[in-house]
């Protein structure tokens, strides 16, 4: 069982979901504009996200987020 909150859970399948459905990983505004947050909220989540090991980004460059944690494990997006 992964070990994620709520709100972590939901960024995870968005970006999962976006991924699937785009072909490409969500840029931060894409991720800003979906959960109507602003870009610090957006910048420190992928950052928590990456330090508890459930996505990986290349920093610096646009739209490399990939989620690490299996999608059987991603709760379903509200």
């Amino acid at each position: 069982m992964v070990d994620f909150t709520e709100k972590q859970g939901q960024y995870l399948s968005f970006i999962y979901n976006y991924t699937k459905m785009n072909g490409r990983p969500p840029a931060e505004t894409d991720i800003q504009y979906y959960f109507r947050v602003s870009p610090p909220t957006v910048h420190q989540m992928i950052l928590t996200l990456e330090r508890k090991g459930f996505i990986h980004r290349i920093p610096g460059q646009a739209r490399t987020i990939k989620v690490l944690v299996p999608p059987e494990q991603l709760p379903h997006l509200k």
